[in-house]
């Protein structure tokens, strides 16, 4: 549903059709969600598209220190090894370098 205010009652809405409505919008988003959380730890996606799933899902980046406490969490979250989040790490840390250096 791509309404916009589509959580304001409609004039015409009887109280049980808007909770009917707002129930619906919620298990919609709910649905949604579980969808994002499956897709951060699918093996059909890369190691860095699961971290950037990671990161977008929860609104934060990937730490830069390779013992960051957070590494953990977000391994077991994608389904990856904390090797591979490192390596996750080491090649943003590289591309980072050779865009300033370029």
């Amino acid at each position: 549903m791509h309404e916009q205010f589509h959580g304001s009652p409609r004039p015409s809405e009887t109280p049980d059709d808007y909770r009917k409505r707002m129930a619906v919008i919620q298990a919609e988003a709910l649905e949604r969600r579980q969808h994002e959380l499956d897709q951060q730890s699918s093996p059909e996606h890369t190691p860095g598209d699961r971290i950037r799933i990671w990161e977008r899902l929860h609104q934060l980046s990937l730490p830069r220190t390779a013992d960051h406490r957070l590494l953990g969490v977000i391994a077991a979250k994608t389904g990856l090894s904390l090797e591979q989040v490192q390596d996750e790490q080491r090649t943003r840390a590289t591309a980072k370098a050779a865009a300033a250096v370029g």
